[in-house]
């Protein structure tokens, strides 16, 4: 058996905001979406990247780390796109990694990260 990727399946306490987020500001594009009477869940991608998101209004544990996190060839640009938000970073990490975070707007927080032996 082979495991070939991995989507992260995020929270969100408003569904029209996320979804600004991701398709506006990220440039993730709609695939599908559901829910009856109100949309709440959605299947959103980017190239090779997806990410779900579901309408959620409940409690969960506090967790103040990455809730995704995409590998990316193209950090600059993905830092472009995030101006004007809440952006930590980008940082070179001690894993050879250039890396920014930005929370999205229910608090999910999403790090983006570039192999810097990859690009160099």
């Amino acid at each position: 058996m082979s495991l070939l990727s991995s989507v992260p399946v995020l929270r969100v306490a408003d569904y029209p905001a996320a979804r600004a987020f991701w398709r506006d500001v990220l440039g993730f594009s709609v695939v599908e979406e559901a829910g009856e009477p109100v949309t709440g869940f959605g299947i959103y991608k980017r190239d090779q990247a997806q990410v779900f998101l579901i309408a959620w209004d409940g409690a969960e544990a506090a967790y103040p780390r990455w809730r995704a996190y995409f590998h990316t060839d193209d950090l600059d640009e993905i830092a472009t796109r995030l101006d004007g938000q809440d952006v930590t970073g980008p940082r070179l990490t001690e894993y050879r990694m250039r890396e920014l975070e930005v929370a999205d707007p229910s608090g999910n927080v999403i790090c983006f990260g570039e192999d810097v032996d990859r690009v160099a």
